[in-house]
């Protein structure tokens, strides 16, 4: 089915595409062509009324409850504020513009109020509260309580002044994420580094000055300049030879959010952690770290922090030894400064070059996006016997999009997915996975539409993008959260794709990294952009060979941001507000940080955690999923085939395909016949003793 069948809005004009109940656009895709800015106002006003009107109805019925008329129904509810946010909200991310983010402010706390309307029902939970789960088979079982679990963290139990504050929060909440958001993106889309003649180009490699100039004509301004994008930051902080150019641009990387005015995020940061505070209190929690810890894998800030303090001592110590080779190399070229922060990069590539004979520009002659995006999709129909078919004249939100059918070995459809991979003014930094639509069965079966959102410098017209290592690592990343919705195999909404507890929705994105460091897999794929040759042999070993090259750096970068979210999340912060440069900084301070390496992200640009609640005291998520990631693909080792089917196929059934089916615990038992210990991420960052 390419759409669901009620998701049309009949009240509304004519012209106005969310008054269909279904598109008739290839797959069912969004009319992207067709939808305009005004038209986004009223659909989310029908839509809403209408979501009023069917849990009004829900919650008002005269019957006993049961699944079927209560959860159930509740699960077929909303699909017209579904399909509505779906498309709002992807473009708000990818391709915004000021009309969209106008309405963004607007509606966000209007979502929040409808939400906590639903939550704090006392009918409806009432209802749900009397449903017997006796009789219901194992999926109902888990939809029923996931929510009891909803409701009652959401404040469903409390007294009617404590739901009215709770409602209250989490509107100012919805309106301050948005805010931080938008913040973000205007630091980084108005900040432009220019390049003015050879002398601001020194080092940089042809690849580099390509994507500079390319940047550069978007813009609409002559000649190079470097932008916050990190595919674009990043590798100028490796190549430039132009130290006070990139003290510059690494200045402005780490201070989005905190250069004053009305982007500035601190005073906004303050409000947030005071009232998630807030809101634990009145659900009985010592803090908010210990309300978002409550329903996840973890359990408890205790685990969490013990697994990060586990890996920031190994990981300080081989900081400190990178930072003493890094330091040799400065004085050996007849300097005498101090090695800084925005030193690192720069004389990490030197070093590497000297160690392992290994040059990041002549890596990334082999890894054209096309190829790796072909390396992505043969992965997976390798593993899970997937097909990927481009398709041509179909709906897309910006020319750059790709689109492509993901089908079955017996023809059948899996869904769309949809790549969106370079970098513009238009689009927020960094990598994602979100839907379009998510795969169901009670009111369908509906397939997903997936898309993954990148943020690789362009190439100029005619020019290949090459990727760094990295670049293609994240490629892989964000197609493993792809096909964790694509693959999803659930009948009920609630527990479709990546619904699952936060920190084991990395496990599906993190695993999927390990099979671009497979020889099989990089022989096959990594490509000489101009000649198609494959990587030398020799080119390949000390790629490979170099792999836990400066991950004392990238622990520590990470592990620092993870200490800080817990740490502020830990806090219970009065009405006298928070200094946020002083807080990170003491946090920083009780953990000896490095005062050559920063955060990964800094408090004022911490978009994980301030953006929305999705990953707020969870940034140590990607390090718990990475100890699930690094022992599950010794299943594929101990199998003796990467590709190996048996263990593919439980890979399918217990971790991409199923969902929130199961407790992620037993989920992964199911796999891998037991759960991991921290000994093989140790042994892949190369922290072990």
């Amino acid at each position: 089915m390419s759409d669901a069948a009620d998701a049309g809005l009949p009240s509304l004009p004519q012209d106005n595409p969310f008054r269909e109940a279904q598109w008739g656009t290839p797959h069912g895709l969004p009319p992207f062509e067709r939808i305009r800015p005004e038209h986004y106002r009223p659909a989310f006003e029908a839509a809403l009324a209408a979501h009023d009107s069917e849990i009004r109805a829900i919650a008002n019925q005269t019957t006993p409850a049961t699944f079927d008329n209560t959860v159930a129904a509740m699960e077929r509810a909303g699909q017209a504020l579904e399909r509505v946010a779906g498309v709002f909200y992807n473009l708000t991310g990818s391709h915004t513009n000021p009309e969209l983010q106008a309405i963004e402010r607007e509606i966000g706390p209007k979502l929040a109020r409808h939400g906590s309307a639903i939550y704090l029902n006392p009918e409806l939970w009432a209802r749900i509260s009397a449903i017997e789960a006796d009789g219901l088979g194992p999926e109902e079982r888990r939809v029923l309580d996931r929510y009891r679990i909803r409701f009652r963290r959401s404040g469903a139990d409390l007294g009617s002044d404590d739901k009215a504050r709770i409602a209250e929060i989490a509107a100012r909440m919805s309106e301050l994420g948005t805010r931080f958001s938008q913040n973000l993106l205007a630091d980084e889309s108005s900040f432009t580094l220019p390049l003015q003649g050879e002398e601001d180009l020194a080092g940089l490699p042809p690849f580099l000055r390509a994507a500079a100039e390319s940047a550069a004509k978007e813009r609409g301004l002559d000649g190079h300049v470097i932008t916050l994008s990190r595919s674009l930051i990043e590798p100028f902080l490796v190549f430039s030879t132009r130290r006070d150019l990139r003290e510059r641009a690494y200045a402005a990387w780490t201070r989005r959010g905190e250069n004053g005015g009305e982007t500035d995020n601190r005073a906004i940061i303050a409000e947030i952690i005071r009232l998630r505070a807030e809101r634990a209190r009145l659900l009985g929690f010592e803090s908010f770290a210990h309300f978002a810890l409550d329903d996840t894998m973890a359990a408890s800030p205790d685990a969490a922090t013990g697994l990060l303090r586990d890996v920031w001592t190994p990981a300080h110590a081989r900081a400190g030894e990178e930072r003493d080779r890094l330091q040799a190399m400065v004085q050996a070229e007849g300097h005498n400064f101090a090695v800084q922060a925005h030193d690192w990069r720069h004389y990490a590539e030197k070093v590497r070059r000297a160690e392992h004979d290994l040059d990041e520009s002549e890596i990334k002659a082999y890894l054209p996006l096309d190829r790796m995006i072909q390396a992505a999709f043969d992965t997976a129909s390798r593993l899970f016997g997937l097909t990927f078919t481009e398709l041509a004249d179909v709906p897309r939100y910006h020319p750059d999009v790709r689109v492509w059918r993901v089908g079955n070995p017996d023809g059948s459809e899996v869904g769309l997915f949809l790549g969106d991979y370079f970098a513009r003014a238009s689009k927020r930094s960094g990598a994602w996975m979100s839907a379009f639509r998510s795969q169901e069965r009670l009111n369908g079966p509906i397939t997903p539409i997936i898309v993954n959102v990148m943020n690789f410098a362009k190439a100029p017209d005619g020019e290949s993008t090459l990727l760094s290592f990295d670049d293609a690592r994240t490629l892989f990343h964000e197609f493993g959260h792809a096909l964790h919705g694509l693959l999803s195999d659930v009948t009920y909404p609630i527990l479709s794709g990546t619904a699952v507890s936060r920190d084991f929705v990395e496990l599906p994105s993190q695993l999927y990294e390990h099979w671009l460091e497979q020889p099989e897999v990089l022989r096959a794929h990594a490509r000489h952009h101009r000649t198609g040759e494959p990587m030398p042999d020799a080119l390949l070993k000390k790629l490979l060979a170099a792999r836990t090259f400066n991950q004392g750096f990238a622990t520590v970068e990470y592990t620092a941001s993870a200490i800080v979210d817990m740490t502020l999340h830990l806090s219970a912060e009065g009405e006298g507000g928070l200094d946020v440069p002083a807080f990170e900084a003491e946090a920083l301070r009780r953990i000896s940080m490095p005062a050559e390496i920063s955060m990964r992200h800094r408090t004022p640009h911490f978009a994980h955690i301030f953006s929305g609640d999705g990953y707020a005291a969870g940034y140590y998520s990607y390090l718990w999923s990475e100890v699930l990631d690094a022992d599950a693909f010794d299943a594929f080792r101990e199998a003796g085939d990467i590709f190996d089917p048996e263990t593919a196929k439980r890979l399918r059934t217990f971790v991409y395909g199923a969902g929130n089916l199961r407790d992620p615990r037993e989920a992964y038992t199911a796999f891998r016949g037991r759960l991991p210990s921290i000994a093989p991420l140790l042994k892949k960052r190369g922290l072990a003793a």
